[in-house]
């Protein structure tokens, strides 16, 4: 091998690993790829291709003297010596791509114009992604064995830092959802809660003492929990966010929840706001329910009870919490004067946009003599 091409093979795949390690686009490392293959190769055209799972491949880059973008996408059968040598095969060199029986039946179109030709393994053994190649010309001269030895070298070593910054990549992805999902479940679990306590005693220190406040005092203190109230609402957005990442074909599902404690918790905190225990039923298998799901029965139960405490003045609320063949159905029910025509509800506005989006059902049955109803039902599936 001529010392100065082993020196820019050196060089052209130092390149490609610093590219690749550093996280960059997969498509730009690629087009490094071609380029650096063309250069060394003295090549007017190069091209990476892809294998699939069917034995064809595909070009996802290319390289050439001419633009060369209208080749991307272009298929070739597995028959072919580029889909020969990417399942394995070892690299064909031909003076004419057009006259080699090995190579014209295959030969498309779009390349009738070049002649010599050379494809390697774009990377080795268990890490063999597809095959590059590279063509000269009709009128140039054939590629030299060392030619071939160079780019045979460079393709193998370039294809498998490709596939292993790919795999390093992905677990650095894992990392980052299982970090995310973390913040989450900490945000939603604890200052969320923490928050809606808050809020739920302000309110309840501002209905029970309203002739002793001035009004001045009194617009403020609504102001306070009317923005508790927002701050939950935007934590609850930046958790959905958290947890709806861009999607990845090798991501963790997101861990499943104990639906049962979750509601433990909430009736915990409305008992003591209301100054007696709500009365809690929870019946099949709830502590397997996914994450989303989950969330969306655990809001519904939130909200339910916080008008409950706010205003019903119920003596008796009774919570019921059931898993069955059908997913899980919520229903929250209590003795009080109903829901007042004049209270906001925005709050049982949104909890009925979460269960269409799910594909559940949500109803609200209320009037002062019989109390309230809140019903939330949701498929698993």
């Amino acid at each position: 091998m001529e010392p100065t091409l082993a020196a820019r093979a050196l060089s052209a795949a130092t390149e490609i690993t610093t590219t690749a390690l550093s996280g960059d686009d997969p498509g730009a490392v690629l087009g490094s790829v071609v380029r650096r293959a063309a250069e060394l190769a003295d090549a007017d055209l190069g091209l990476v291709m892809v294998r699939t799972d069917d034995g064809t491949v595909t070009v996802e880059a290319a390289h050439g003297v001419t633009e060369p973008s209208g080749l991307l996408g272009l298929v070739l059968p597995a028959e072919s010596a580029a889909g020969q040598v990417a399942a394995g095969g070892e690299p064909v060199v031909t003076d004419d791509v057009t006259n080699d029986p090995r190579t014209s039946r295959f030969v498309p179109p779009e390349l009738r114009s070049y002649g010599p030709f050379a494809a390697a393994p774009f990377g080795a053994g268990g890490r063999l992604l597809g095959v590059l190649t590279v063509y000269r010309a009709r009128d140039r001269a054939p590629f030299s064995t060392s030619t071939v030895e160079v780019l045979t070298a460079f393709a193998g070593q370039a294809g498998v830092v490709l596939a292993l910054a790919e795999g390093a990549n992905a677990r650095h992805r894992v990392t980052l959802y299982q970090e995310r999902e973390r913040i989450a479940r900490e945000l939603h679990d604890v200052i969320v809660q923490r928050l809606y306590a808050a809020g739920m005693q302000l309110d309840r220190v501002r209905r029970r003492m309203r002739r002793r406040f001035a009004g001045a005092d009194g617009a403020r203190l609504a102001e306070a929990i009317d923005q508790l109230d927002q701050t939950i609402e935007e934590i609850r957005g930046t958790v959905r966010a958290l947890r709806s990442p861009d999607p990845e074909p090798h991501e963790p599902r997101q861990e499943a929840t104990d639906l049962a404690e979750s509601a433990r918790a909430e009736v915990r905190i409305a008992g003591e706001l209301l100054g007696y225990p709500p009365t809690l039923e929870l019946s099949g298998e709830l502590a397997d329910i996914p994450a989303e799901r989950a969330d969306h029965v655990r809001a519904a139960l939130r909200e339910a009870l916080s008008n409950v405490v706010r205003h019903s003045g119920a003596s008796e609320t009774r919570v019921t919490l059931q898993r069955d063949a059908h997913g899980v159905r919520l229903r929250v029910r209590d003795n009080g004067c109903g829901v007042p025509q004049d209270v906001a509800k925005r709050g049982l506005r949104h909890l009925s946009e979460r269960a269409k989006g799910a594909g559940g059902t949500f109803t609200v049955n209320s009037s002062p003599s019989m109390g309230t109803l809140v019903a939330f039902d949701l498929p698993l599936a």
